[in-house]
């Protein structure tokens, strides 16, 4: 099997690299191995301390696996063994309707690998891939906040997908947490519904035994139809004096009057269950089998049409490296990248210009916040394109 796909652009000399997605097991199906983990992790330590802001700090190649955040946040979009996101409006009834969308929002969860991290998006940088009908664009539009968008389109089935994020992590001696701060805007607009919800929060636990899950509380709503889900992901405790790893809990009720339909139940990474309050009947609504059941590596459909902005472009040289673990390339591969970045930026001061996004409008508010929606109304097809089959 091949591990990953690797392309080149002769004419301008551009390379295009893809790896497959992130398994069930939280692990790339790569013939890789970063070097040295409690090493690295020991000597992370002697250069942050307790409370520190890590959003600008850099990793060592040793630290990445080959792939951009970008091509991460996409991949919980495109990449799923099951249609899970078109389900969501095929049911006729609305109750049915949400009980999808909470279920599509679990499957966008993706299993953390301990020790390794995707690669910090450059501004500008993009990924474009097509699912059949979908359409998937992600930009990063911020650099200071890094703030990544991603906004998916499925003309045929009237579906369209806005998602805006940062994350924030923080030191805390023990563990790393990263917020991430934003929302996300599922439209189904043949029902005239729109359903928001946010993201758990990463932690990434050192002591006293190494691990990475996902946690925190996750709202979801609509307004057209009347009902809310409540979710907590991970254990009471972060160190695990109750509940358990990739645990699920929450319910689903009416917006007006507060009554629970719904007790939710399981794990992100097995099932999920639905029990009804009133009739007691369980069902599953979520299993993580089928979500991540033969997972594709994304090809290159149009080699002319890739943008040299595309994430799998942008990272090809460190991508390669990092899978024939050539740790010295992979330095200079990482440092281009980051010096090609200040170069622009300084010459941006120089000419005194400001960058603006491709694909994305941005609003920032006084107190450092920021909105951010599509230019266009349908996201194109791709040249990059996930297979079916």
């Amino acid at each position: 099997m091949c591990i990953y796909a690797c392309l080149r652009r002769s004419e301008d000399e551009i390379k295009i690299v893809l790896t497959i997605p992130l398994s069930l097991n939280g692990e790339l199906e790569v013939d890789y191995k970063a070097p040295n983990l409690i090493h690295r992790i020991l000597s992370l330590f002697k250069n942050v301390r307790p409370g520190s802001d890590l959003t600008h700090f850099k990793l060592p190649p040793q630290f990445n696996f080959p792939k951009s955040h970008l091509q991460c946040y996409g991949e919980t979009v495109y990449c799923s063994g099951s249609d899970m996101l078109r389900r969501c409006n095929q049911a006729d009834n609305s109750l049915d309707r949400f009980m999808s969308v909470v279920a599509w929002s679990i499957s966008t969860l993706r299993p953390p690998i301990f020790g390794v991290a995707p690669y910090n998006p450059i501004l500008g940088e993009t990924h474009h891939v097509s699912r059949a009908t979908l359409n998937v664009l992600l930009e990063q539009i911020s650099h200071h906040p890094p703030v990544s968008a991603l906004h998916a389109t499925d003309e045929e089935h009237n579906i369209e997908l806005i998602w805006c994020h940062q994350c924030v992590p923080n030191f805390n001696g023990a563990w790393v947490e990263t917020e991430v701060r934003g929302k996300r805007q599922l439209k189904l607009l043949s029902r005239g519904e729109t359903y928001e919800m946010n993201s758990p929060n990463l932690l990434i636990k050192f002591l006293p035994l190494p691990g990475v899950d996902w946690a925190g509380n996750v709202t979801i709503s609509c307004k057209e139809n009347g009902l809310e889900a409540e979710l907590r992901f991970g254990p009471k405790f972060f160190f695990g004096l109750r509940g358990s790893h990739s645990s699920v809990k929450g319910k689903v009720y009416e917006t007006a009057t507060k009554r629970t339909l719904f007790q939710l139940n399981g794990h992100w990474d097995r099932t999920v269950t639905a029990k009804d309050n009133y009739s007691g009947k369980s069902r599953v609504i979520y299993n993580a089998e089928e979500v991540f059941s033969g997972l594709k590596t994304p090809v290159v459909n149009d080699l002319k049409g890739v943008r040299s902005t595309e994430s799998a472009a942008v990272w090809s040289e460190l991508s390669e490296a990092i899978l024939s673990q050539n740790w010295e390339k992979a330095k200079e591969a990482k440092n281009a990248v980051e010096e090609k970045q200040r170069e622009v930026l300084r010459e941006r001061e120089l000419k005194g210009t400001t960058w603006v996004p491709q694909h994305f409008s941005v609003t920032y508010t006084k107190d450092g916040g920021w909105e951010c929606s599509p230019i266009q109304q349908w996201v194109p097809p791709a040249p990059i394109v996930l297979p079916l089959s």
